[in-house]
């Protein structure tokens, strides 16, 4: 028989009446949502905001859904073990942090040998916190060379590239006073052309950027090609023009599964490369790589040396303290890895490529851009005869399947095209990709009974990330 006891008191009640909002304590629960746009009057419990933080945060998009971005969304479970180990570690702090210091030389080494360096001991390099902040370290060294030399007073630095750059380009152009020169697109060239980028360039141009692997339809550039016209230029103005790789993405592509395109230090007019760890890389964001052919090629005086935290400690970066985990990811990963390692993955990863751009282009609705055989991305557009709907239509109806997938339109000269790209990571299985195609499958029907592609501004994309 259940015996009555009556309310309790006041110093009786229960801690919780449900792990959520229902806790009564004053200290560590809460009995009404918390406060957004202000710190809360006191403390709660760990468990209540956590529970707070998650609830919303499952609202966001699955990453492993998301086909938008280039950036890695799995990764071993002792990869995590390990980062969770060393996210207090100040990757600044070389003195104190003398092995995690270690590990990132040792990285800066294993990609100056897989990128060809004539000296592998000779070459330079830093890891950063992506892609975006080793292109500007990488335009400040090309700037800095072309003025030591002596340019003509009031002389303003330009750098030539394709139109179809990331966008931190053109941020390092603004912050740094560089005049953009851009290469537009022509007909089915999506990306540079080498001719016309040695066209553009004069005694004021600091370099030429090449990338490997355009964002906009995953594409190499012809690094070799655009080398040539840049030797062939010397040879009639006497100009020397360096090249700059941003093989963000292509760079831990190509060594592993297309070593016959010569693209880096094999040839001498590339003066630096980048890529992104947290790409292609395999490593969660954010750590990227900034490597010089030598000393020669990052000027000295970029380097700034710093002793207050124990010892001589040269370093070359935008940003000063961050965590040292992702150096740490990185360096388990190449030793986890190895180039065979890396080879099987990313040949995988082009795999299902080539076999989801196969299957889209066999459903007769859409014709491809390209074809996942070069970074493991593809991008199409509507076929000419589909009328009745657009590739943001597609992006849109996909959205409410999970699935993130970008839509938007090409740069000058090609605006007129509007395309929906889809990006295969690690991870991206087969499995997954089957389920991709019987989605956007089973849209068509419907999307085919539109009277026309919905209103909207065509000018905005749909989720397009680098």
């Amino acid at each position: 028989m259940a015996l009555h006891k009556g309310p309790a008191k006041p110093d009786e009640r229960p801690l919780s009446v449900n792990p959520f909002y229902g806790e009564a304590n004053p200290v560590g629960g809460m009995t009404e949502a918390p406060p957004k746009h202000r710190m809360p009057d006191g403390p709660i419990s760990p468990s209540t905001a956590y529970q707070v933080v998650h609830d919303e945060l499952m609202l966001d998009g699955n990453s492993r859904l998301n086909l938008a971005t280039f950036v890695t969304t799995w990764m071993e479970p002792q990869a995590g073990v390990l980062m969770a180990e060393c996210r207090d570690k100040n990757m600044i702090d070389k003195d104190e942090y003398p092995r995690t210091a270690e590990l990132e030389r040792r990285c800066v080494a294993m990609l100056a040998d897989l990128w060809n360096a004539p000296d592998p001991s000779a070459a330079v390099g830093c890891s950063t916190t992506g892609s975006s902040e080793a292109c500007m370290l990488a335009g400040m060294a090309l700037k800095r060379r072309w003025s030591k030399r002596s340019p003509a007073p009031g002389a303003r630095p330009n750098l030539v590239m394709g139109v179809n750059v990331q966008v931190c380009w053109e941020k390092f152009c603004n912050f740094w006073e560089v005049e953009a020169r851009l290469v537009p697109m022509e007909g089915e060239r999506y990306h540079l052309d080498p001719q016309a980028a040695a066209d553009l360039c004069d005694e004021n141009t600091i370099g030429v950027v090449g990338i490997l692997g355009s964002t906009f339809d995953g594409s190499y550039e012809p690094i070799a090609d655009l080398c040539a016209a840049l030797d062939a230029l010397q040879e009639r103005s006497g100009l020397d023009v360096p090249v700059h790789v941003d093989g963000a993405s292509g760079g831990m592509v190509a060594p592993f599964l297309d070593p016959d395109v010569v693209w880096d230090f094999r040839l001498p007019r590339v003066a630096s490369i980048n890529t992104s760890g947290h790409k292609y890389g395999l490593v969660y964001p954010g750590v990227g790589w900034a490597l010089w052919r030598d000393k020669e090629a990052l000027p000295e005086e970029l380097v700034f040396r710093v002793n207050y935290l124990g010892g001589d400690m040269p370093t070359f970066a935008l940003n000063f303290s961050r965590p040292g985990a992702q150096v740490v990811a990185q360096y388990y990963t190449l030793l986890r890895l190895g180039r065979e390692g890396y080879r099987a993955v990313q040949q995988s990863t082009r795999d299902v490529a080539m076999a989801v751009a196969e299957k889209v282009e066999a459903l007769g609705d859409f014709r491809l851009l390209t074809r996942g055989d070069q970074l493991p991305v593809f991008a199409f557009a509507t076929a000419p005869e589909v009328t009745a709907y657009d590739v943001f239509d597609v992006s849109r109806r996909l959205r409410e399947h999970g699935w993130l997938v970008p839509a938007y339109t090409f740069p000058p000269n090609r605006e007129d095209l509007s395309v929906i790209r889809v990006v295969c990571r690690n991870g991206f299985s087969e499995d997954l990709a089957a389920l991709f195609v019987d989605d956007l499958t089973r849209l068509l029907p419907e999307l085919r009974k539109q009277s026309g592609p919905a209103t909207r501004d065509k000018g905005a994309a749909t989720g397009f990330h680098h």
